[in-house]
């Protein structure tokens, strides 16, 4: 559906230390902030990161995520993240993957599911904001 690089990003990270247990294995609620990282990256390159929506207008709470181990992700450990838009007319729903540099062995999939909100009112928005089809370079009709 949506094949434009654009929806699509890849980031490195390098394990921390700070990151993992005693066992030197990546904490589960850490995998959250890599997926983070990678969204930021990706609202980037259309020009609609937080700062952009909140003066947009909108602010765009996560209301689902969902996360898979499939395998562990350790300390020094070169990973890339790669965030893909899957959904955006109703909300905005970016699915993850997360990869061992190394290898290529996916380690870990999941999902976030943000929708819009008017920063004035607070309602909840059941169509995305035309803003967001405009920064993507698409149309809403």
């Amino acid at each position: 559906m949506l094949n434009d690089p654009r929806f699509s990003v890849e980031v490195s990270i390098k394990v921390p230390f700070h990151d993992v247990d005693a066992m030197g294995v990546v904490w589960h609620g850490n995998y959250f902030r890599y997926f983070e990282v990678a969204r930021e990256a990706l609202l980037g390159q259309f020009d609609y990161g937080y700062r952009a929506m909140q003066e947009s207008g909108y602010v765009w709470p996560v209301v689902d995520t969902r996360v898979k181990y499939r395998d562990v992700v350790k300390f020094e450990q070169q990973i890339l993240v790669r965030a893909t838009i899957l959904e955006y007319e109703n909300r905005l729903k970016i699915g993850y993957e997360i990869i061992d540099a190394q290898n290529g062995k996916r380690t870990t999939t999941g999902y976030t599911i943000q929708v819009a909100v008017s920063a004035t009112s607070g309602e909840l928005c059941f169509v995305s904001p035309p803003i967001l089809f405009e920064r993507m370079g698409l149309s809403n009709e």
